[in-house]
Parts: C-alpha cells; structure tokens; sequence
C-alpha cells in the first residue's frame, strides 16, 4: 500500500514488486466487496423480514414513508431500497412477481398492446343498504360494492414461475384504473371510490370491488305519501373514453342482494340493470353506459299509528258535536277544541311530510278535508243554536222549512219528536176553568140563587148576566138586601170574568210562544241528526277513498312490468 502511495505521488516506472502484488489485489477484490456488501444487508433483511410479516412489499413502504403516487419505475426504488449486486433475490416471490409486473407498467396509458382494441370493463354492483332518501333535495342515498372487472395484457405472468401465484393483491394507485363515474351524481365528483386494492389473476384479469356510498338525483313523487314508491335510476360510465377505447358490460344479469340489509324505512320491490349505448351531438363514438334501476316503496306502518289513527280519532270527536244536546251549552266549545287539536296536529307532523312542492301528499290532502270538515261543523253548530233559541223571538217558521225539515226530513230520518208543553198547558187551562166555575158556584149558593140560574152563569156567565139579574129581581121584588148583594155579586162577577179573559189571552200567548219555541227545537234537533248523518258518511267514504282505494289502485299499478320512462331517464 506504501509503494502504491508512493507511485502515485511521482510517476516511475513500475517495480517488479508491484507488478506481483497487482495479481493479488484483484484476487482480494471479491471479498473487499462482499465486506461492504455484509455492513448493508443484515439491516436490510430486518427490513424485508418486517415488511413481509406485515403482508407488504418494499416498494409499498416506500410509497407510504414518502407519501408519494409519481411514477418513478419500480426497478429503480427497488434497487435504491437494496444496496448491492443481487438483491432481487433477497425478495419473497410475490415482491418478485410485483417487480416483474411493474418494472415497466405505465397507469396512464391504457393497458393493451394493440391501441386499437378496445377493454371490455364488466360492471356490476353489490347493494348492501338503503340509507337515506331526501325528498326535498331529491336525492337517493345507498351504500354499495361497485364491482369492475376488466383484463389488463400489461398484468400477466406465468403462475410456474412465481411459486405458482395465481393471484395478487396490488394497490390499486399502482395500476390503470377505467374513470368510471356516476352520471347522476348529487355530490362531490373529486371524492371518488374508497382506494381499496385490486385482485390481479394470472390472466391479466383485474377484479376491483370498492365500496361506496352513492348519493344520487332521483325525482321523488310523494303524491301518494306515505303510500309512495320511488323509482330511481344510476347511470354509470367512462367519463373520457368513448366506447372503442372502453367498452362497458354488465357483469351479471342482477344486482347481487347477498349482502343487504333490511331499511327500516323502505322495502326493496325490484332491482333491474341494463346497459345502454348513447350518441351524443359532440362526438361520432358511441358511449356506453350501465344503469341500475332501484324500484323502493315505503314502508307505511309508522304512519299509521302516529298519522292516520291519531286523526281518525278526531275525525270521530267531530261527529259527537252534533249528537251533543244544545242545551248543555257544550257544543261549540267541543268543536273549537277538536278544531284547534287538529290544528296542533298538523303542525306536529309537519315534520314527518315531505318538504316539496312539486304535488301534495295524500296524507295532507286527507288532514285537508278532516280539518275542513271539523271546521265546517263549527259553522253548523252555530246554526243549530241558532234555530234552537230562536223561538222566545215569537219568529215563526216559514212554511218551506217546516214542510221540508218537521215533515219531510223527519219522517225520513224516524225522529219521533212529542210536544211536552202541549200536554202541560192543556192540563192548566182545564184547571183553570175548573177553579173559576168552582168560584161562581160558591158565591151563587151563598145568595141562594136558583140551580138552574147559577148552572146557566156557570155555564156561560156572560151571556146569561142580565138574565140572572132580572130573574132574581122577578123572584124577589121587596127584597132590597137580596137587591144590593145581587149587584155587588154582578160587579164582582164582572171583574172576575175580565181577569179570566186576560189570563186566557196571556195564556195563549204563552202557549202560542211555547209551541213556536218548541217548533224550532225540533227543526234544530233534525238538522243537527241530519248533520250527523251526513258527516258521518263523508268520514267513511272520505277515510275509505284516500287511505284504501287510492293506495290500493297505486299499488296494483306500481306492480306492472319494468317500464324505463317511468325512471325519468330519456
């Protein structure tokens, strides 16, 4: 070592010492490098070994540590990462046959060898849960595995020489991936699929499944609220290739249902797929396309308890305001306070309709006409308290209303209505009369008047008064006593008949009062049965068209055959 020192520092000639020695170094060579070789690999192999316990390869360490998707070549990372001459084959096979893959893969360029052909990706789609669906923003939430498989000529190799390695699992950064996208799409376009990794058979047959969650625009009807069913379609496609550069397929003929689960909210009627090839006016290729088409119908359960039953119920409490009696005094107040309980009613399912105004829900067309009739029958109570005090007005009935409502109407409705006051004013008047004669016979036997006179007064006191005058002055003409009591008795009997007189007019009055009063009672009493009547059959056939016949109908039409314009699509 001296003596190359020291050639090096003043060119001689060289000495025949060293041209021995040079044979030797050369010789040396091999185990000075392989010294090197020894200081490098024990903490490369520690490394290997880590990364192959974690199921990983060097080159996605690399990726990780650096945080990096350029697309440097995997040969030089690799052997950047391994410091000396033959560490390729220090690799376990499947870092081997993921080197051999990538050592030339480029994943931006389509991965074909003759350009002209075109890659055929099958696509398929697993559904695995209906999450949401936004009827004011119309969109349609799902969770799904998009399965795309597709054969990559640039992804092959021999299983016999890789340990018979059928199948690889590759990061999917590290391969070309089709631009694959939802049409429709309600959200962000950069957010794309979760970057799971892709399976790689031997064949060059690709198999990538990310799971998603799509949100898709889908015009959402709620005429028939909460008896709908939705129709909603997904179109996916390339977004820059046209169809003779990425031809799409559908991979099955159904939608795979292996893995849903049940939506509380909806049942799943029908899921169809077809695949479509569009033209449009940009360009002369054609484009392909796959669309789901998802047929759902929700559940009703829930609204029937919390909704319909709730209102039925106040529906029957409107119809007890006319069998109140009026007198009680109660009958408006039960109507405004069924009226102002649906009021608070609809504002507290408010939140359970859909916020749009594109149609009106069946539920609100039905708690529409409720709440209209519930208001309707507070006017009519008001006017069935109003012909039932209307009698003490002394107003008689005009006679349309009394042959159409006390003889018409009541004979058809079987209302029996008796006159209570009749009977009881009759029983006064004949009661009356008899105290009055009881009153006239005692004062003319008190005169000793004559049978056949005071029967004649009783009879008819004001036709026989001068007659009875002069009879008792025939029979008695000296008598000045009889004379003077005769002609008390003839004053007494006139006041006595005048206030008789008043107290029958009053009492026809009173009685003619009476039986209008009564009248009216009774006209109010049959239109208020009437009205019962007439409501309670409005609430049956109302109930009976809007939540039976309606959703029926619906349904039996929403289980025809697969129609695709009822979809929206065009």
């Amino acid at each position: 070592m001296a003596a190359a020192a020291a050639a090096g520092a003043a060119p001689s000639k060289p000495s025949g010492a060293m041209l021995l020695t040079m044979p030797l170094i050369l010789l040396m060579m091999p185990e000075i490098i392989a010294a090197g070789v020894k200081t490098t690999l024990p903490k490369a192999k520690q490394q290997m070994q880590r990364q192959h316990n974690n199921h990983g390869s060097p080159y996605d360490d690399m990726m990780d540590r650096s945080g990096s998707t350029s697309r440097e070549s995997p040969q030089g990372k690799f052997a950047t990462h391994y410091h000396g001459g033959n560490w390729e084959a220090m690799l376990t096979e499947e870092q081997r046959l993921l080197y051999h893959l990538l050592r030339n893969y480029e994943k931006a360029v389509r991965p074909v060898r003759n350009a002209s052909h075109p890659i055929v990706v099958k696509l398929g789609m697993t559904l695995t849960n209906i999450f949401d669906m936004d009827e004011k923003n119309q969109v349609l939430t799902i969770n799904v595995w998009l399965d795309q498989e597709w054969k990559d000529e640039l992804l092959r190799w021999d299983p016999k020489e890789f340990s018979n390695i059928q199948a690889l699992r590759i990061p999917c950064d590290l391969i070309w991936l089709p631009d694959i996208v939802l049409y429709n799409n309600a959200d962000d376009y950069t957010a794309g699929y979760m970057r799971s990794r892709a399976m790689v058979f031997y064949d060059g047959t690709v198999f990538w499944p990310p799971p998603t969650q799509l949100r898709s625009t889908c015009k959402i009807s709620v005429t028939y609220f909460p008896f709908d069913s939705q129709r909603c379609s997904l179109k996916f496609g390339s977004w820059t290739y046209h169809g003779f550069q990425v031809d799409i397929t559908n991979r099955s003929d159904n939608v795979d249902l292996t893995n849903y689960v049940v939506s509380g909210e909806f049942d799943l009627v029908h899921v169809h797929q077809k695949r479509r090839v569009v033209k449009y006016t940009c360009c002369p290729e054609p484009y392909p396309d796959v669309t789901f088409y998802i047929h759902i119908r929700r559940k009703t359960l829930y609204y029937m308890y919390n909704v319909i039953f709730p209102c039925l119920m106040m529906s029957v409490l409107t119809l007890l305001v006319f069998l109140l009696p009026p007198d009680s005094g109660e009958k408006i107040s039960l109507g405004i306070t069924v009226l102002l309980a649906f009021s608070v009613f609809v504002l507290a399912i408010a939140e359970k309709m859909p916020e749009t105004s594109d149609a009106m829900p069946l539920i609100a067309v039905y708690l529409t006409i409720v709440m209209g009739m519930s208001s309707v029958s507070v006017v009519m109570t008001v006017m069935v308290l109003n012909f039932h005090h209307r009698g003490p007005f002394n107003q008689p009935i005009p006679p349309w209303i009394r042959r159409l409502v006390l003889q018409r109407l009541k004979r058809i409705l079987g209302m029996k209505l008796t006159h209570p006051l009749s009977s009881q004013n009759g029983s006064c008047t004949r009661n009356g009369s008899l105290n009055s004669n009881g009153v006239l016979r005692r004062m003319s036997s008190r005169l000793q008047l004559d049978d056949f006179v005071i029967s004649n007064a009783v009879t008819d006191p004001r036709k026989d008064f001068f007659m009875e005058t002069e009879q008792i002055a025939i029979d008695h003409p000296g008598d000045s006593v009889l004379r003077k009591k005769a002609r008390k008795l003839n004053e007494l009997h006139t006041r006595l008949i005048k206030t008789l007189e008043f107290l029958i007019k009053r009492q026809e009055v009173e009685d003619h009062s009476l039986k209008l009063a009564n009248e009216w009672r009774q006209v109010a009493q049959v239109i208020d049965r009437l009205l019962f009547w007439i409501f309670l059959v409005l609430t049956i056939v109302i109930t009976a068209i809007l939540l039976l016949v309606v959703p029926i109908w619906h349904y039996t039409r929403d289980d025809s055959e697969f129609d695709e314009s009822q979809y929206g699509l065009h």
